[in-house]
């Protein structure tokens, strides 16, 4: 005859048993809706990528035109007046913009205002600007995330940091003050400023101290501002001080890119930079006739006519 003992533990048993099938089931319907959800959520667009798509296409667009719509960028981002709305916030916060009635426009550093009446300054700022900004942005398109960039003075160089503003990760080497300042809010970007004395005409910084960095610096890509490139004579600047500290840089670059608008081609300056031939890419504006890029092509340079 059982036991009371006997009876309970049998019990006890059927009852953990039962318990231990329902555990089991229950954890075959919540693996298989974890694996459901999973699908479903790696079919939606990520919400961070979509933020990140959308302050591209904003900046980019600023870049271009200097100015955006919210009602243009709803309808081309397919997003909300509300959520444009807090995109532009957040690029004003970043001081990549200035918001305005129904948009935005592009906005300059501070640090140029002391130059607002200096008309030297002005004319080159102003000089051919439409076609700077699409050179810029032609340069812009070469760079990816992680790789390094060194970029001369100028205001075509000036253009092209503008435009790398849409990128993150990246490093930047320059001897030229207003390049770090345009960049010194982004904390995703890495500024290396050779240092040197201040050369006042484009905010280059030169000298013993800046000849002895470029020895340390080595870059992906360099984009070139010039003041004339010959197929013959080369790549040419005005000052000797600035001359030595580029061509350091020129040379420690894997790849070399000229960004200079029709003007500069075939003009020769005073002090060479580097030879024609040591240049990889050639980007200028669409006013450069086909006879005046012929030589540089014919040198084996890749020319884009942006």
């Amino acid at each position: 005859m059982p036991s009371p003992l006997s009876d309970f533990i049998v019990i006890l048993f059927r009852s953990f048993e039962r318990v231990w099938r329902l555990y089991a089931h229950a954890h075959v319907i919540v693996e298989r809706s974890y694996t459901i959800n999973l699908v479903w959520l790696g079919n939606m667009p990520a919400k961070s990528d979509n933020l990140i798509a959308r302050h591209e296409y904003i900046l980019q667009r600023l870049q271009e035109t200097g100015t955006v719509a919210i009602d243009e960028l709803c309808t081309t981002l397919g997003a909300s007046i509300a959520t444009i709305r807090r995109d532009l916030e957040d690029l004003e916060k970043r001081s990549l913009l200035r918001r305005e009635r129904g948009g935005a426009v592009r906005i300059g550093p501070l640090f140029y205002e002391p130059f607002r009446n200096d008309s030297s300054f002005q004319d080159k700022v102003s000089s051919f600007a439409e076609e700077k900004r699409r050179i810029a942005l032609a340069a812009a398109k070469l760079v990816s995330t992680g790789q390094t960039i060194a970029l001369t003075g100028g205001t075509t160089t000036t253009e092209v940091v503008r435009s790398l503003k849409v990128l993150s990760g990246i490093s930047i080497i320059t001897n030229t003050v207003n390049v770090a300042m345009e960049l010194s809010n982004r904390k995703d970007i890495e500024v290396i400023v050779t240092g040197g004395h201040l050369r006042g005409t484009w905010f280059t910084l030169v000298g013993p101290l800046a000849n002895a960095a470029t020895e340390m610096l080595f870059s992906d890509i360099m984009f070139i501002g010039v003041d004339g490139i010959d197929a013959k004579q080369g790549l040419t600047c005005t000052n000797s001080s600035e001359a030595e500290v580029l061509r350091k840089l020129v040379h420690h670059a894997k790849m070399k890119v000229v960004v200079a608008d029709h003007s500069k081609l075939g003009s020769v300056s005073k002090y060479l930079l580097c030879p024609t031939k040591g240049i990889d890419k050639l980007i200028t504006d669409t006013d450069a006739s086909a006879s005046a890029i012929a030589p540089f092509e014919r040198l084996g340079i890749d020319v884009t006519r942006a």
